[in-house]
């Protein structure tokens, strides 16, 4: 299907994206703050609001850490020598709602709608040749975070960010369950999301280079008993994502 094709495509050059996107934060944000610390000020009363809005765009890398079941070692699974997750390329699209609680804190909320692909290679002792499953998720999240902001210089500041992920599939629940020939997984996920930015201040705008890590917390792996699902015990999600933030 064509729309596989984009997916498989975009992995071959995600992870190549997200890295030259984390470099060029870090050392972008590194060089600004030097060259801008005596600089006038860009719209100086930005930061005396209370609520400001906005929107983001975000490019990620993820995969799934994996737990190995008991009925690994047995022997209805001796040919089959491991399991292993790839990583695959997405993005995310959302909004920003910013309060601000003091002059170092604000408590954030974005909502947003992530484009994730995972995959599991099954890899076995025998002539058989490994399995690739794929699993697409489309995943409505809501990040709650608390924002640490260091002062402003100039026209930049960096900040630390940390919280929880809340997610639930967009599409739902599906409706057929126990197949036999795919991995399943929940509909819902929760993560611990921290990372770190730096507040850009423009004359009309704020703009905000962010990197941020998000760890899964919970086990979706759903169905524990198919050929699939049975080697393993826990599936949990590990993402690293470069969102471009503008307020």
């Amino acid at each position: 299907m064509q729309t596989s094709h984009i997916w498989r495509q975009f992995h071959l050059y995600g992870k190549k994206i997200v890295l030259s996107c984390l470099i060029v934060t870090v050392l972008g944000g590194t060089a600004i703050g030097q060259k801008q610390r005596w600089v006038e000020k860009n719209n100086p009363n930005y930061d005396d609001r209370k609520l400001t809005y906005g929107f983001l765009i975000g490019l990620h890398t993820t995969a799934y850490k994996i737990r190995y079941s008991d009925a690994f070692v047995t022997p209805q699974f001796d040919t089959l020598f491991s399991v292993e997750p790839g990583s695959n390329a997405g993005f995310s699209l959302g909004f920003i709602v910013n309060y601000k609680l003091g002059d170092f804190f604000d408590l954030r909320l974005t909502p947003k709608v992530a484009f994730y692909e995972h995959s599991l290679t099954y890899k076995y002792t025998d002539d058989q040749a490994p399995y690739e499953e794929r699993v697409e998720t489309t995943m409505v999240e809501f990040p709650l975070l608390l924002k640490y902001k260091s002062e402003r210089r100039g026209n930049i500041r960096m900040y630390m960010i940390g919280g929880v992920k809340p997610a639930i599939e967009a599409s739902g629940k599906k409706k057929e369950e126990n197949v036999t020939n795919s991995l399943e997984v929940t509909g819902g996920n929760l993560s611990l999301d921290f990372g770190f930015g730096f507040d850009l201040y423009y004359p009309l705008f704020k703009f905000s280079p962010e990197i941020r890590f998000s760890k899964g917390l919970v086990d979706i792996l759903d169905n524990k008993v198919n050929p699939l699902g049975q080697p393993l015990d826990r599936i949990s999600t590990n993402t690293i994502s470069v969102y471009f933030l503008f307020q």
